[in-house]
């Protein structure tokens, strides 16, 4: 019974308590092509791409990739943009998008923020939806690559090595 506690626990600890509560959804209907990839910057400063494009065509509905507050809807350095900040300490950004919410609204799941609109640089397909994600304050996000966020793509535990565990490992030794 012990073994099982200590499991649970050490389950809990390797998965964030928000995980569950930031699956999201796809932004675009029906799912969309992928035409550039998430390319963290090292350090987050330098140069990278801080999210995904998805091909898309003009005028197309853009949905909330999960529930939320908005907390940008307009135009930031020349580009209309939406952003939602998601429990948890998750935030999305869909660009270019014309809005259709307003900050301070709250959306649900799949709610309409927006249509895309054209103009994304090196978009290969008549429009691109920018989407990123980010944890933390924006002063100092953590950029994440948000298709590892949606609800489709499966969970996967590296495996633990039990420490103490007949046939698991290393009997513990207690500290001096």
């Amino acid at each position: 019974m012990r073994f099982l506690v200590v499991l649970s626990a050490m389950l809990a600890a390797a998965v964030p308590a928000h995980a569950d509560s930031t699956r999201l959804g796809w932004p675009l209907q029906p799912r969309p092509a992928v035409t550039r990839g998430f390319d963290a910057p090292a350090p987050n400063w330098n140069r990278g791409h801080r999210g995904v494009d998805l091909a898309g065509a003009p005028g197309r509905p853009v949905y909330a990739a999960g529930p939320g507050t908005v907390v940008f809807a307009g135009e930031l350095a020349g580009r209309p943009l939406v952003s939602i900040s998601h429990p948890g300490g998750l935030r999305t950004s869909y660009e270019p998008v014309r809005a259709t919410v307003r900050a301070g609204q709250l959306v649900a799941a799949g709610t309409p923020i927006g249509v895309l609109i054209a103009g994304h640089v090196g978009c290969p397909a008549a429009a691109c939806l920018h989407w990123g994600a980010m944890w933390g304050p924006a002063a100092r996000a953590d950029y994440v690559d948000p298709l590892g966020l949606i609800a489709e793509t499966p969970i996967r535990l590296k495996p633990v090595r039990l420490v103490g565990v007949p046939g698991r490992g290393p009997p513990a030794v207690a500290p001096p």
